[in-house]
């Protein structure tokens, strides 16, 4: 049977040596900078709300229902109000319906916190990781807003066009078909399948619309529009990392899971139970900090130059 079972692994082991190095640069990364290592568990009692995120589920026993993580943020985020100060976790995360050329069910992600920190001090450690990563990539990263990168490619703001004005602009540049978009669905579309393609250097995208604050603190820019203190990190074209000067207030998170949920429901999907224990957490005290996710297979893809997310894992969904 091994003989016509297709039994292979789908990365090369020069690029499992690769990896190998990369995990132990960033462990070293870290540890130099007194950052604690923590593992949490894959397998939680609640998962996130996010509309644009779907959790996979597994039973433990008769009608004992677990859902297997997105992220390590919220047991995280118990660590740190509990005192842990500045933690990163190198781990497995899953997530349904993630399968192509950069996304597998599951795979392996990088996140860390940092107390003390706010959103631009964590991009300039961000960045000192990737100088020890990708020794090619500049250490003086330019961060732009998301607000110019609209108006200088697409000649739209995205704050100030209609929502008419946003679906034309999206209808104009990518196949829509059928579908109905509201406002943020639009930018959503705007930026993965226009803007970002042409990021081919590293960049850091600041001041996204607060609409898309998810986990983020909101503050106004200099021209007086709401916007999240939240940043994405491009590099190749590709999304590396997602960070947010991280929200505190137990209430104001209520709120956004409750937000969440209308628009699952509004999707047709179903509502997800809010994470009771992160709510307790945040209402006892999380500190200031700000904290990020990167996605380290795509890191190893860029440190590979590989095209495909199965060149740098040893196996992928399709083959486990």
């Amino acid at each position: 049977m091994s003989d016509v079972l297709p039994w292979r692994p789908d990365a090369t082991l020069a690029n499992l040596r690769l990896r190998a190095e990369l995990l132990a640069r960033t462990r070293q990364f870290f540890a130099g900078r007194d950052v604690l290592e923590v593992e949490t568990p894959l397998m939680c009692h609640a998962t996130g709300t996010d509309p644009h995120l779907e959790a996979l589920t597994l039973e433990l026993a008769p009608g004992q229902w677990r859902y297997l993580q997105t992220s390590p943020e919220f047991a995280m985020k118990r660590l740190l109000a509990a005192g842990s100060g500045s933690i990163y976790q190198l781990g497995k995360a899953f997530r349904r319906d993630e399968t192509g050329q950069r996304h597998n069910p599951e795979f392996t992600m990088l996140e860390w916190y940092r107390p003390g920190f706010d959103d631009h001090q964590l991009m300039t450690e961000i960045a000192d990781l990737l100088a020890v990563c990708l020794p090619a990539t500049d250490a003086d990263i330019p961060r732009i807003r998301y607000r110019t990168l609209f108006q200088d490619m697409l000649a739209l703001d995205p704050f100030t066009a209609s929502d008419d004005e946003l679906f034309a602009c999206a209808r104009q540049h990518t196949d829509l078909g059928d579908m109905a978009l509201d406002r943020d669905d639009c930018l959503h579309l705007l930026m993965s399948c226009v803007i970002e393609p042409q990021l081919r250097q590293a960049v850091f995208v600041v001041d996204f619309p607060a609409s898309q604050a998810a986990l983020a603190q909101v503050t106004c820019d200099a021209d007086g529009n709401a916007v999240a203190r939240r940043f994405e990190l491009f590099v190749s074209g590709m999304e590396l990392a997602n960070g947010y000067l991280e929200l505190t207030d137990s209430v104001e998170q209520a709120r956004r899971f409750a937000s969440d949920n209308r628009q699952r429901q509004a999707a047709g999907l179903s509502a997800r139970g809010v994470d009771a224990r992160l709510l307790a957490a945040l209402q006892h005290g999380l500190p200031e900090c700000a904290g990020v996710a990167l996605g380290f297979d795509r890191l190893v893809m860029l440190a590979a130059g590989a095209a495909h997310i199965g060149e740098v894992i040893s196996f992928t969904a399709d083959n486990a």
